[in-house]
């Protein structure tokens, strides 16, 4: 198959099944709603070492938020049910409380298996740092909420936060001729891809530049780099996947609440991506199965 000239591989990539949190933030205007969503996603690119992969799903607009304010939708998703209450209460403790007008509360609206859903009980634990000052709110919200004192006034934060079942590493390769047309491709499928509500692509700026294949010749990292990719090797290495010609790969990965999600942003994403010039292939990272149960063939979601 080829979009735009562009060989699209008769491949799949292969996701798996993550818990994820979808939390909303508001605060008194957009330049610090940035500030607060940017610090409560930073370090959330990858579980291999991260606590969970973190990202800016979507802005939500003051008619939409609980206290009419502007807000913005983050999405944190990790593999460990159990550290699910731990990642939210030190994020937000950490990044949202401390933030000048912040406010937070839950925000999933969607999930691969809405009969796993559980909630855990941020809001009702960050309330203790009120010192006996915080305030339980029953009707100003149609959930139980808590005021805390601070320094610029008061935090509102929901007592509860729901966690979902969603996917995580959904991806796909841009493989061009040189790193400005291959980054400019992966520029425009991010930009394509924004705007998905439930969806985030956790790496800088959306674009993994160190991609990692399964395992390592160092017995002490479960990871390494994916050296059958990787231009510089593709003539001192006998399993190099680049044909010549083919100098630079990005990988996009796409973290979302359920698989047509998934599918719906890796066809705009591939779209988006092939109308660039340089752009030779569009691949996906597989793992034989051995990495996750979900499976996306490029050619099906493309047709």
């Amino acid at each position: 198959m080829k979009i735009n000239n562009v060989l699209i591989e008769d491949t799949y990539c292969e996701a798996f099944s993550a818990y994820f949190s979808r939390i909303i933030i508001t605060a008194y205007n957009k330049h610090w709603l940035d500030i607060c969503a940017k610090e409560t996603t930073g370090y959330g690119t990858s579980t291999i070492h991260c606590d969970s992969e973190a990202g800016i799903d979507v802005y939500v607009s003051p008619e939409e938020t609980p206290d009419n304010r502007p807000g913005v939708a983050l999405m944190f998703f990790a593999i460990n049910k159990k550290k699910m209450d731990s990642i939210m209460l030190n994020r937000i403790g950490q990044c949202v409380l401390t933030c000048p007008s912040t406010a937070c509360f839950d925000g999933l609206n969607l999930s691969m298996i809405p009969e796993s859903e559980f909630e855990i009980k941020t809001g009702y634990k960050l309330k203790f740092f009120g010192d006996k000052f915080e305030e339980k709110l029953q009707d100003e919200f149609p959930f139980e909420a808590w005021r805390i004192p601070v320094m610029d006034g008061e935090f509102v934060i929901q007592n509860t936060l729901k966690i979902g079942k969603g996917i995580a590493g959904g991806n796909f390769f841009i493989i061009g001729k040189d790193q400005a047309s291959t980054l400019s491709a992966a520029e425009k499928a991010i930009k394509a891809m924004k705007g998905i509500p439930n969806l985030i692509t956790p790496f800088p700026g959306g674009v993994v530049r160190a991609g990692s294949k399964v395992g390592s010749r160092y017995s002490f990292l479960n990871a390494s780099t994916n050296d059958p990719l990787c231009p510089t090797l593709k003539d001192k290495i006998d399993n190099s996947l680049l044909n010549q010609g083919e100098n630079c790969v990005y990988e996009l990965i796409l973290n979302g609440a359920n698989e047509d999600i998934i599918k719906i942003a890796m066809r705009l994403g591939i779209n988006a991506a092939t109308n660039s010039l340089g752009i030779l292939r569009i691949s996906a990272g597989n793992y034989g199965g051995n990495l996750g149960k979900f499976k996306y063939n490029l050619h099906e979601i493309l047709g």
